[in-house]
């Protein structure tokens, strides 16, 4: 009995605003989306954040709600102007309402932004699925070995491999993903939602980290 009274009582629990380091908004999104059930979750996503993009998410924010509306705001980058807008709501929010604002870096938000929100560090549980490769060291075979290795997974297992090579790549290799590669793992995570066939969305993937050459001469590999 107390054990469900715990769970009852972390299911209601409201989390609070709070900015998350992270150049992943989709996976991020849909994990905060998951996390916030049954509460609605409104976003505004841009590689640039533009003054305009900040006044639609005021606007947002005093749109009555009855119960926790949480307003998520990602961008690579967000303009000054459009950060000083979002300054007097992020510190008195309308009731009911909270910010959740994605960004690559710390360094892309003004001081007076992060002052008024905390850094969350998120405990995140990579994959248990082997990853076997270097992703600073591909060559054409790696991919395809790979690729065979683990193109019959389930839907659950495969985004957890998803997510273990942008770990391996990020956090392991400390590589400097380029936008492309980027867009290839967000692209990968968002069509496995939608049973996109995983031996095609792995062998995209990879190929992004082969060597230029690499890549083009794959047209001629059987």
């Amino acid at each position: 009995m107390l054990c469900c009274l715990e769970k009852l009582q972390q299911m209601n629990e409201i989390v609070r605003s709070h900015i998350i380091i992270s150049a992943h908004f989709d996976m991020e999104l849909e994990g905060l989306r998951d996390r916030f059930k049954p509460h609605r979750v409104v976003s505004f996503i841009k590689d640039d954040f533009l003054l305009d993009d900040a006044k639609a998410a005021v606007n947002e924010a005093f749109v009555s709600e009855a119960s926790t509306k949480y307003i998520v705001l990602a961008g690579k980058s967000f303009r000054h102007e459009a950060q000083n807008s979002l300054l007097k709501v992020l510190e008195e929010p309308p009731e009911h309402i909270e910010f959740i604002i994605i960004a690559p870096n710390k360094s892309v938000l003004l001081p007076t932004v992060r002052s008024r929100l905390p850094l969350v560090q998120k405990a995140k549980e990579h994959s248990a699925v082997s990853i076997d490769i270097r992703m600073d060291s591909l060559d054409i075979r790696a991919v395809f070995d790979f690729v065979k290795a683990n193109d019959r997974l389930a839907k659950h297992d495969a985004k957890a491999l998803i997510e273990g090579l942008f770990h391996q790549a990020v956090a392991v290799e400390k590589l400097i993903l380029t936008p492309a590669q980027l867009k290839a793992f967000d692209n990968s995570y968002r069509l496995l939602e939608v049973n996109g066939r995983l031996q095609t969305l792995l062998l995209t993937l990879l190929m992004q980290f082969l060597p230029k050459k690499r890549s083009e001469d794959r047209k001629t590999f059987r």
